[in-house]
């Protein structure tokens, strides 16, 4: 058996199928149903954490990194929630650190899809934090984050669209396709 050697010898080595003209065709001929696919659930995603020494600094406060990592797993979820598909961070933008939080305290994250494109979700994300003393509950941190769907070869997959319904989501949505254009020049 003889193996054809291929165009570009630098393409990886499945591209070639990816770029065949049947691959080609089989995504014009879904491009349709992509496109008209409805969303899971546009729920908000709630996690909730409470802040143990090991989350903490010096000071006895909330490390900024293990917040957002907090907020990041938060907006993965309800974009999964969302498409039900995998999902992988591409950027994280306005990332606004308004308080801290405190050893005990507790974290309250808050994720919702604001923004589609047809690959990639992006999710206003609000952290509080609650104090077990009066349970009140303060902002803490605000972000968006951007995520992409992928597949099992980590390529770009379409996802459903969100549609906003209300003032306040096409306010969200206009915001975020700003930082998205932005970030793509």
């Amino acid at each position: 058996m003889l193996l054809k050697k291929r165009a570009d010898p630098y393409m990886p080595v499945n591209q070639h199928i990816v770029n065949s003209p049947r691959a080609l065709l089989i995504c014009e001929c879904f491009q349709g149903v992509f496109e008209n696919m409805e969303p899971f659930s546009t729920e908000p995603v709630v996690l909730i954490e409470e802040v143990f020494p090991q989350d903490t600094n010096s000071y006895g406060t909330l490390f900024g990194g293990r917040l957002m990592s907090l907020m990041d797993k938060a907006a993965g979820i309800v974009c999964s929630k969302f498409a039900h598909r995998e999902f992988v961070t591409i950027s994280i933008d306005t990332l606004k650190f308004l308080h801290p939080a405190h050893q005990g305290d507790l974290i309250e994250i808050t994720a919702k899809i604001v923004f589609t494109s047809t690959h990639s979700a992006a999710c206003r994300v609000i952290a509080k934090r609650i104090s077990k003393s009066d349970w009140k509950g303060d902002i803490i941190c605000t972000g968006f984050f951007f995520m992409v769907a992928i597949d099992n070869q980590m390529r770009p997959i379409p996802i459903p669209q969100f549609k906003p319904q209300n003032k306040e989501e096409e306010d969200l949505w206009n915001e975020a396709k700003t930082i998205r254009e932005e970030m793509i020049k």
